[in-house]
């Protein structure tokens, strides 16, 4: 896999998108956390120069490939935040007890999460 998160500045472009508030401000619980898959189709809406770039699709249960941007994304936050080279951006899992699917909007037609099949969905959101 190439590395793209220096080059692109994935760190500064990931922070931005997790730059989300709660639904109603100044919950005590802070920032939503986000999943590799929200991340990922925000990262295609909001910079679509460097998605193209990377060249890999968004993700997701029946996508044919086991190398999609929502991936790369939890694969290199979660390596980074355990080295400590990120510190703004804290990770956590959501159990997958119970649940079937997860389906998110996308222009390209829904997705579904691959994720409740055997793994917790790993999310993401910015501490700061």
């Amino acid at each position: 896999m190439s590395d793209y998160w220096g080059p692109l500045q994935m760190h500064d472009k990931t922070t931005q998108i997790l730059d989300v508030q709660p639904y109603e401000p100044g919950h005590h619980f802070r920032r939503p956390f986000m999943t590799p898959y929200q991340i990922a189709i925000k990262f295609e809406e909001n910079f679509p120069t460097e998605f193209n770039t990377i060249g890999k699709r968004v993700g997701g249960k029946d996508t044919g490939r086991h190398d999609s941007l929502a991936q790369y994304i939890a694969l290199e936050l979660s390596k980074r935040i355990k080295s400590r080279e990120i510190i703004n951006i804290e990770g956590r899992f959501l159990s997958r007890d119970y649940l079937d699917i997860i389906r998110y909007k996308y222009e390209g037609g829904p997705i579904v999460s691959s994720s409740g099949q055997a793994y917790d969905l790993s999310m993401f959101r910015r501490i700061d």
